[in-house]
Parts: structure tokens; C-alpha cells; sequence
């Protein structure tokens, strides 16, 4: 693997999902919980189809997987996967992926860290205070702090912290096309849930690859 040290990143932004870690089967049981309380709704929700919408805003997220559902009733069933999902996850956490601790810490001593999300506000916060990952980050922004989409939020961590030359690691093509739109070089990790054929400047098939790379 050819190191990417020359290029003289002073940063890394990282996605939250499918690169940090996988939080798929526990949202998935939030989901349905939630659901259950909706009397017009008779789904099965299934892990594949959470990780089919994974890194979508949250609002897209809805419209895709119920687009069937009036405005209001998608507005109610996003508010009760909203409040499960978190009710979950602040006890029952995601998978972190292999050597990701050890990792953080490496790359913590050459480069300032950072993450992006599309997820809804809490939801970065749940990933860092149940792992105690607070340490290893120097800021965070997500879809539901102002319901921008993720160039904008990308945007806003290099002008808020002044970065001068960062990278954007992610798992699926949306956080390709937000990095390219936000001028940030992109790394794909491919162990997450999306395909990036072409315009990342390095792939990844496990997180700790990134202390060769960089």
C-alpha cells in the first residue's frame, strides 16, 4: 500500500457509520419497536434494508423506505425511530470496527480528527460517550444540527477549525460526492456498506490500513 504521507494532510474527517463503526442491528430493533406504535404500519423492518439506507439524511432516509406514507405519518414514524433509536443505542451501542481505538490513537498524534455525519443530532454524542471516544475528536457536525446535506457540514469543520489540508474517509458514494463538492480529497473504506468505483485517492478494506496509509 503506497503511504499518502507526502501529501501533507494536516487532518482526517471521518463518516460514522460504516466507517467507525456498525450500528445496523440495534437500529434495526429500534425501528421496529417503533413502528409497532404506529397503527397504519405493517412493516418488517430487516438490518439489510437499514444498511440499503445507511448514509442517507435522516429525512431521505423515511421518504425512501416509506414513501407511501402521508407527510404527517412519516414526520410521526421518523420522530418514534428517532426517540427508540437513541433509547437503544445509549445502552446498547454499535459494533466498533477492529483496531479502531488503537488506530484513533496513532493517527491522533500526526493529524487532527474530526467526524461528519447525516444522522440526527445525539447520535454522534451516543457513539462517543458509550465508547468514550470524546478524547480522540476535536469536533463533530451532523444533518440534524441544521439540516444542511454533508458538503456543507464538511465545509463547516475545515472554516470553524481552520484546516488546511484535510481528508474525508467514508463508505459509500454519497460521502464521495460530498467530499468532491466540499474540495476534500476522499479515501473509501470499502469494509463499510457502499461502492465507490472510481475518484477516491485510496481504498481501505479495514480501518487500521489507515496507519500505513497515512
Amino acid at each position: 500500500m503506497e503511504s499518502l504521507s507526502k501529501r501533507n494532510f494536516d487532518s482526517i474527517i471521518f463518516d460514522l457509520d460504516g466507517t467507525l463503526w456498525d450500528s445496523t442491528a440495534n437500529v434495526t430493533l429500534a425501528w421496529q419497536a417503533a413502528i409497532a406504535k404506529a397503527p397504519y404500519m405493517d412493516e418488517e423492518m430487516t438490518r439489510e434494508r437499514v444498511r440499503s439506507i445507511t448514509g442517507m439524511t435522516y429525512d431521505k432516509i423515511f421518504e425512501t423506505l416509506f414513501p407511501y406514507l402521508t407527510q404527517e405519518q412519516r414526520s410521526e414514524v421518523k420522530q418514534l425511530c428517532a426517540k427508540s433509536e437513541l433509547e437503544i443505542l445509549h445502552t446498547k451501542g454499535g459494533e466498533l470496527y477492529p483496531g479502531l481505538e488503537d488506530t484513533l490513537k496513532y493517527l491522533g498524534k500526526k493529524y487532527k480528527l474530526y467526524i461528519v455525519s447525516n444522522c440526527q443530532s445525539g447520535y454522534i454524542e451516543v457513539f462517543l460517550n458509550l465508547h468514550n471516544m470524546h478524547h480522540h475528536f476535536l469536533g463533530h457536525q451532523c444533518f440534524g444540527t441544521k439540516g444542511n446535506p454533508k458538503a456543507d457540514n464538511i465545509k463547516d469543520i475545515v472554516s470553524d477549525h481552520g484546516l488546511k489540508n484535510p481528508v474525508y474517509v467514508g463508505d459509500t458514494m454519497g460521502d464521495y460526492q460530498a467530499a468532491a463538492e466540499a474540495g476534500v480529497p476522499f479515501i473509501f473504506a470499502a469494509y463499510g456498506f457502499g461502492k465507490v468505483e472510481s475518484g477516491q485517492i485510496a481504498t481501505i478494506n479495514d480501518f487500521e490500513e489507515l496507519k500505513q496509509l497515512l
